[in-house]
């Protein structure tokens, strides 16, 4: 056999392996994401909801005092504990009264942040807004007034927002940090699983393939099965089954050439062998020996068939029919030169019909369509012979449809079996009769699609129809 040529290496950038890590480090760090806004949200609502909480006990303890008798030193110490506080107001039912730093007046504030109805989206809004965007000098909080204090409405805060930036930034290091850790050995694990699981297996059936392609007659290249039961392993089998019946068919294919090359030598030096024995035996007809008479004429017959046998077994071998010389030609002329194929009946009355229009043309070789035409009738008549049919007939019937003509050779004899159905037009393989060939169904196969058409074998409800397509050859 001629062998494989192998296919270059195709250069690859990036393996499956690394498209997997890369992809799995990628939905890592969209996860991480996705975590980190609503962590870093929840810890500046904690952040600012530990200086209310503050505020609000500095409000209960300050109400307890008149205001006249509340010590500046212990006003500074309590605003102090709240960190990044400049002022705290409180405000109710007659009560308004300020707690600020240094100044009387505490200082206009640039940005506020009511807690009292606060919406669903304000926390992720209001950390990112304190993470990325400049900070103003001052905010503004309000917050409900403290549990169990009635005369308390609400709380207000004026606060520094730079140390609530500094605890973002200190959160997301440690988050980044804890994060990476985390993904990367989250990654690692589910890369090495993955690279366990299925990349090493996929590069193994991979490999398998290549090799295979290398010498697909050689068995020791068929995959080995892991014995796994999940979708690698159904692939693994199916790849070990494909393989096994493509390595047998080749095989076979390569011994059939090696047959058929022996068979064709043979049949060339045995077909010189007859056709001399066949001319020999011509020179019988002129002894006037009455045995002689009578054998005669069967070694002759015997001695054609055997050399139609060796040309159909070459001629098939050689694979090659010539282009058809087409024209459009008249059926009738056609079918006349096959009507008198009764005579291979051996006796048994046959009638061949031919009830083709007269004025039906084919655009056809009137050679090639008369050798197919030759099988069929020949097949027919050897069919009806051996089956000694009653009022045994063969009907040949034609139509043009357009720019195509149908041929129908039908015949009342015992049909086609179905065994053979399959195989019908396979070399070798479609003959039921001793001594067959089994190449006149091929050879018209192959002639009538060297024309672009077709032929098949249709259901009849007695004997057997073949019908023959041949289209008109496109216009120019």
């Amino acid at each position: 056999m001629t062998p494989h040529a192998e296919a270059p290496p195709v250069a690859r950038r990036l393996g499956l392996s690394a498209r997997l890590i890369l992809l799995t480090t990628l939905f890592m760090m969209i996860a991480e994401v996705l975590i980190y806004v609503p962590s870093l949200a929840n810890f500046r609502a904690a952040w600012i909801r530990n200086r209310v909480m503050g505020a609000q006990m500095i409000a209960l303890a300050l109400s307890a005092a008149p205001p006249g008798e509340r010590p500046e030193e212990l006003e500074e110490k309590l605003l102090a504990a709240v960190k990044g506080a400049q002022a705290i107001g409180v405000r109710g039912q007659g009560t308004q009264w300020l707690l600020a730093t240094g100044a009387e007046v505490p200082p206009v504030p640039e940005r506020h942040i009511d807690l009292r109805q606060p919406p669903w989206y304000g926390r992720i809004r209001g950390a990112l807004r304190t993470l990325l965007m400049p900070l103003p000098r001052t905010t503004r909080i309000v917050a409900p007034g403290p549990p169990g204090a009635p005369g308390m409405d609400w709380v207000e805060i004026l606060l520094d927002e730079r140390p609530l930036r500094e605890a973002m930034l200190a959160f997301t290091r440690q988050f980044l940090a804890v994060s990476l850790a985390v993904s990367g050995i989250t990654s690692a694990l589910l890369y090495l699983a993955l690279h366990l699981l299925v990349v090493r297996p996929v590069r193994r059936l991979a490999a398998n393939v290549t090799d295979f392609a290398r010498n697909p007659e050689d068995a020791s290249r068929i995959i080995r099965t892991s014995g796994r039961t999940d979708e690698i392993g159904a692939a693994e089998e199916a790849l070990a089954r494909m393989e096994t019946a493509l390595a047998n068919e080749l095989r076979q294919k390569r011994r059939l050439a090696d047959l058929g090359l022996a068979v064709s030598k043979i049949n060339h030096e045995l077909r010189n062998m007859l056709t001399t024995a066949q001319l020999l035996s011509d020179r019988l007809g002129d002894v006037d020996d009455p045995a002689v008479q009578k054998v005669a004429p069967r070694l002759v017959g015997t001695l054609a068939r055997a050399v139609d046998y060796c040309g159909a077994t070459l001629a098939y071998g050689r694979a090659s029919e010539r282009p058809p010389q087409r024209r459009m030609v008249p059926v009738k002329s056609v079918l006349a030169d096959q009507l008198d194929l009764t005579r291979l009946g051996g006796g048994h009355p046959i009638a061949v019909l031919d009830e083709t229009p007269g004025d039906l043309m084919v655009d056809a070789d009137p050679d090639q369509l008369g050798r197919v035409l030759l099988n069929l009738i020949r097949n027919a008549v050897e069919a009806l012979a051996r089956a000694k049919t009653p009022e045994a007939r063969i009907a040949v019937r034609g139509v043009r449809s357009g720019g195509v003509v149908r041929l129908w050779v039908a015949d009342n004899g015992p049909g086609v079996p179905d065994r053979v159905k399959d195989r019908l037009f396979s070399a070798f393989q479609a003959s039921e009769r001793s001594g067959g060939t089994g190449l006149g169904l091929p050879i018209a196969e192959e002639l009538v699609r060297l024309h672009g058409g077709s032929i098949v074998l249709e259901d009849a409800p007695a004997g057997a129809c073949f019908c023959i397509t041949i289209p008109d050859r496109p216009a120019r």
